[in-house]
């Protein structure tokens, strides 16, 4: 098993002092909970905050909703302040559920068995709500504002009483009747140095004396909610930085309600429902402070985390003294305060993992592949090179020894021979199979294992079939699109199109001149000419958009691009798009995949866009359904008849997101395929990318990177993903594009397998392609069976059972 890193700075006995014992529990909901997990509430001295961990994140959400319904009962008019985002999704569910079906026996029975005494409704309506944090500037009439979200879930779906809630609405500080937030901002965005600084303009002056009508607003707002005698019902989640509302990375302990510039981790992870990093970039935000949170010294604070993601930040901030490093380290004073997590998310929590490993009555050959590789990185010492002493000092090392009662030798070599399986098992030649690829986004198999593919497809007698599940709309941004139909309609003004045109080659059903598109952008890509590019694209997108508005009357197409110009200028970044729109970026995308593949020699009907309807764009998207999305699976299984099926295979995640959806999706198709075809023996490879990695034990296939692999994924992925360049929705671990953090993460899973065999076994390797090694691709293949059992336990961990 693992052993996660912990905090920087060894705790001591008086940093653990104010940690409520296990005894000191008052909430029956959270005895109930605590008794069904199997742990202790804390694992002194390493954890200093105490958590309850839940099988899923529907359990998350029901425990959550308990709890909340258990204090409002007992604070009918207390205070409380609740999150926003996607974290809160099942919370929010289970909230309504409870209150609507309150007296329907079934649910009287869950609510009981949850530790609620059930004998009378809660009335939420006499709550005090306060608004946790809000970006700035923004219009609040925008759906993706925090505003607009309270007002939806909490106060209208919650029955709040309005004039009992206290909200930031930046529309409303400092802006006079009449004037629109956008007119004293045009830019949306804040300039803070106006706090110290002249102003230089008119307008520089207006928002000055905005700036500090924000100010004002932020101590008055501080001041209301300590007159209330502060929040008594705090529940938010935990950003990858850390951060808790917007108090970001090294936040005071003693910070107040204000308006600050974020770090580039939250910004990242905004950027999806902001519309992109642009926009991320030039907001700022007004948010609670830590003090604000802990004000009140009885008050519950309750920090939820779902999935594997959310582990290591987990597992650092509870194993934190307080350190203004791990802002969730502030709520070490309060001792209602805890952490609800999800089996993923307490993944890092070394004395859990070990409870888990020691409770074992077997332990599996995985399991003493985890731990011997553990030991071996960190000690920094070759497998072959760890000593009895090695094992012993690290605590799991021990127990395995104990539970295996195996020579440490024999653990050590078996070891051994599995990293050099799998490196063998990654450069074995395969021939003869077709290959069926799956991705949910357009960019997941290039970031994740396009060495492996470009080994592939060197030999002729593999066939390879790649199927895109999501049109991937949400990675469009307006700005993009603004840019793209910009450059289409001046062309169609100068008449650069006017000959092709003439000739039909813009007609739907004309198949050989889409491949003309394709190759004319590589024409353009291999001589350096970006004007070539450019009009590759824009033959692709009048191509499109003839087909989606069944016109193919230029002058109408030219009505329909002003239109969509003014759409793309006028319509607030992060907003849900209309379906035309959806559909038009979508093919975007897929115009990029088509791009990527045919620089393999791969076009036509070996590039498929299955376009699954769950994929909408709604803030809580819906669960593929068996009879719209499976069929266009289970048929192109049929068409194809694949040999090896690979499929994006990332742990639990914040819930049911794309990727298990269509991990669940690909499951079903096949367990339909294999019982009308009778094919049995399909393998399937799983893959992960920047989102999620496999622990070197996990995967039995290790493909080596060389520098030139590594090379031409950047150029790859910067030739053929023209809306992905600018790292519109990057990833919080790096500010820049995904290829480049996708190389990282090579680098340093060769790192591991160097430490493992030695330096010297790839510097002196037979193999050329040993010795060229760089980087080192992780894959796990499975047989039918395994991949049906390997998706029904994520299911069990994402899912309500």
């Amino acid at each position: 098993m693992s052993e996660p890193a912990t905090t920087d700075t060894p705790p001591s006995d008086k940093q653990i002092d104010h940690v409520p014992a296990p005894s000191a529990i008052e909430s029956k909901v959270e005895q109930v909970a605590l008794h069904a997990s199997g742990y202790e509430l804390i694992y002194g001295p390493e954890e200093k905050i105490p958590a309850i961990v839940v099988d899923n994140f529907p359990s998350l959400g029901r425990l959550t909703a308990a709890r909340f319904l258990e204090w409002t009962l007992a604070n009918p008019e207390g205070t409380v302040s609740l999150p926003t985002g996607k974290t809160p999704e099942y919370f929010i569910k289970y909230v309504l559920h409870y209150l609507k079906n309150w007296d329907v026996s079934q649910v009287r029975q869950e609510i009981e068995d949850a530790g609620l005494v059930a004998d009378r409704k809660p009335d939420l309506s006499g709550l005090r709500f306060v608004q946790i944090d809000e970006f700035y500037p923004i219009d609040t009439r925008q759906h993706n504002s925090f505003n607009y979200y309270v007002k939806k879930y909490y106060i209208k779906g919650f029955g709040l009483d309005p004039k009992r809630a206290y909200l930031i609405d930046p529309c409303s500080i400092g802006i006079s009747p009449g004037t629109a937030i956008g007119d004293v901002f045009p830019e949306m965005t804040v300039d803070l140095s106006l706090r110290v600084r002249k102003a230089k303009s008119l307008l520089e002056k207006r928002q000055q004396s905005v700036l500090t009508a924000v100010d004002q607003f932020c101590t008055e707002y501080e001041r209301k909610i300590r007159d209330m005698g502060g929040i008594g019902f705090f529940l938010g989640g935990i950003g990858p930085d850390g951060h808790i509302a917007f108090n970001v990375r090294g936040s005071d302990f003693y910070s107040t309600t204000r308006l600050i510039e974020p770090n580039y981790e939250t910004r990242a992870a905004a950027a999806t429902d902001l519309g992109g990093m642009e926009v991320a970039r030039a907001k700022h935000v007004i948010t609670i402070g830590l003090r604000t949170i802990t004000y009140k010294p009885d008050a519950v604070a309750i920090i939820i985390a779902a999935g594997e993601a959310k582990a290591r930040i987990v597992a650092r901030t509870l194993h934190s003294p307080p350190l203004n490093r791990y802002p969730g380290s502030a709520l070490h004073v309060l001792p209602a305060a805890r952490f609800y997590i999800t089996k993923g998310a307490a993944k890092g929590l070394t004395n859990r993992v070990l409870v888990d490993f020691a409770r074992r009555p077997e332990v599996a050959d995985e399991e003493i592949h985890r731990s011997v590789m553990n030991v071996s990185l960190a000690t920094g010492k070759p497998i072959r090179c760890l000593s009895l002493e090695d094992f012993q000092e690290n605590r799991f090392g021990a127990e395995l020894l104990a539970k295996t009662q195996k020579p440490f030798s024999d653990l050590r070599d078996q070891t051994q021979e599995r990293v050099l399986d799998n490196l063998r098992h990654g450069t074995h030649p395969i021939e003869g199979k077709t290959f069926l690829h799956t991705s949910p986004h357009h960019d997941d198999i290039i970031l994740a294992y396009l060495p492996y593919v470009t080994n592939l497809v060197r030999r002729s007698s593999t066939r390879h079939n790649f199927a895109y599940m999501t049109s991937g709309f949400n990675a469009v941004t307006n700005r993009y699109m603004h840019a793209a139909i910009s450059d289409l309609v001046e062309r169609l003004r100068l008449g650069e199109f006017r000959e092709l045109i003439d000739q039909g080659y813009f007609e739907p059903g004309n198949v050989p001149a889409r491949r003309i598109d394709i190759s004319y952008y590589h024409e353009g890509a291999a001589r350096g000419h970006e004007d070539k590019k450019r009009e590759a694209t824009s033959r692709r997108l009048l191509r499109n958009l003839i087909q989606l508005y069944e016109d193919d009357s230029i002058d109408n197409i030219k009505e329909r691009c002003a239109e969509l110009l003014n759409y793309f200028r006028t319509q607030y970044p992060g907003k849900k798009d209309m379906a035309l729109v959806q559909e038009l970026k979508g093919r975007i995308r897929e115009w990029e995949s088509d791009l990527k593949w045919a620089a393999y020699g791969f076009v036509g009907e070996a590039v498929r866009h299955l376009r699954l309807g769950f994929y909408k764009g709604d803030m809580f998207t819906e669960a593929p359904r068996v009879d719209r999305d499976i069929p266009p699976i289970h048929d192109l299984l049929v068409e194809v008849v694949p040999d090896i099926v690979t499929v994006a295979f990332d742990p639990e995640g914040s819930g049911p997101d794309t990727h298990y959806k269509v991990l669940q999706a690909v499951a079903e198709s096949l367990k339909r395929y294999e019982a009308s075809s009778d094919q049995h023996d399909v393998k399937v490879l799983g893959y992960r990318n920047v989102w999620f990695r496999f622990h070197p034990s996990e995967a039995n296939l290790f493909v080596p990177t060389s520098l030139t692999h590594l090379n031409d994924m950047d150029a790859c992925f910067d030739t053929c993903f023209n809306t992905q360049r600018t790292a519109s929705f990057p990833s919080y671990e790096m500010d820049g594009p995904f290829s480049k953090l996708a190389r990282k993460i090579q680098c340093k899973q060769f790192e591991q397998v160097k430490t493992f065999l030695g330096e010297e076994f790839f510097v002196n390797h037979e193999d050329h392609g040993m010795r060229a090694c760089r980087g080192i691709v992780y894959l796990r293949e499975m047989s039918l069976p395994e991949f049906y059992a390997a998706s029904a336990e994520l299911r069990q961990v994402a899912e309500a059972t």
